[in-house]
């Protein structure tokens, strides 16, 4: 259902950019706006991953520096059946992680710090594995598109109506100026409804790719209650890039509504309990990863999921 509702709200972009066309006129000054829309995202799109690394200051790892978690990448990457992706660390202590890349062979994850430090081991594989199928569902090119579209109609209705026509043929001005304040507003709520569709789906795969849905909607939880108390300057400096992580970094909040990038938590949470009941998950899982007694995200031993000592990440 999520497939056929960002379907149907990209078709929806494109009706816009039409219903836009028309009452700005001008087919020159349409396909100069597009031709401009088009120029700046198709950068964006070649460019995405590097510009959101860059961003955020992420510095890429290896075995050798960040053994854990580069092999947790590799056995969820096999399991989604996709190539080993470049994984990045963000020292910043606000847990979060986001993937970027725009297809599966030219793909990152990046994870913060503070993800490692606060969250166990399994709830960290959930949040890689959601990372991971928003990779395997190609999101970052349906963002792009979108951005795409919404960019060219914002451009469009401005040129109409700083350029629009003279005398008879130019439309009323009301009209102008009511389709060039609403046509990039409406672009805007559809694209965050396109963001909130994506990541349901890449819950709800995600959980299939680590097998444990209680342990995505554990971390989940820790998430948003670390975004309401730290505070994520980089994401602040660049509030464009929020829609990337798992949860939005600007607030805590994540009221489910026309101007929210992410869905409420709350009903992620949800729909992953509701899933965890179909697949027949227990309520303590067993863990993705067994852990050993040295394990780095758990300073008291013991195994995943089933601790209650403080969590530390492999590079505290």
């Amino acid at each position: 259902m999520n497939t056929v509702k960002t379907g149907m709200l990209l078709a929806g972009l494109m009706a816009l950019f039409g219903v836009v066309g028309y009452f700005l006129g001008g087919g020159t000054g349409m396909m100069i706006a597009l031709g401009l829309g088009l120029a700046t995202n198709l950068f964006a799109y070649w460019n995405s991953d590097r510009l959101a690394l860059a961003a955020h200051h992420a510095v890429e790892v290896d075995e050798r520096s960040a053994p854990d978690l580069v092999r947790m990448v590799r056995d969820l990457a096999q399991r989604a059946n996709l190539p080993m992706p470049r994984v990045y660390l963000i020292d910043n202590p606000q847990p979060n992680a986001f993937a970027t890349g725009r297809n599966p062979e030219n793909a990152a994850v990046a994870a913060t710090t503070g993800l490692l430090h606060m969250l166990s081991h399994d709830e960290v594989a959930g949040v890689m594995a959601h990372e991971l199928a928003h990779i395997k569902n190609r999101d970052t090119l349906i963002m792009t598109v979108s951005a795409t579209i919404a960019g060219a109609i914002a451009t469009l209705a401005q040129f109409g109506f700083l350029f629009g026509g003279r005398g008879e043929n130019r439309p009323n001005p009301i009209v102008m100026l009511a389709t060039a304040l609403l046509a990039p507003f409406a672009a805007m709520i559809i694209q965050m409804a396109i963001s909130r569709s994506r990541e349901y789906d890449a819950d709800r795969m995600g959980a299939e790719i680590s097998g444990q849905p209680l342990s995505l909607a554990s971390a989940l939880a820790r998430i948003a209650g670390g975004v309401a108390h730290i505070p994520n300057m980089d994401a602040e400096r660049h509030p464009a890039s929020a829609s990337l992580f798992i949860i939005n970094p600007l607030s805590g909040r994540g009221v489910d509504n026309l101007f929210s990038t992410h869905p409420a938590t709350e009903n992620r949470i949800a729909a992953l309990h509701a899933l965890a009941q179909e697949m027949g998950t227990p309520a303590q899982p067993p863990g993705f990863f067994r852990q050993s007694s040295s394990s780095p995200w758990d300073s008291t031993g013991g195994s995943a999921g089933g601790s209650t000592g403080t969590r530390r990440g492999p590079w505290g």
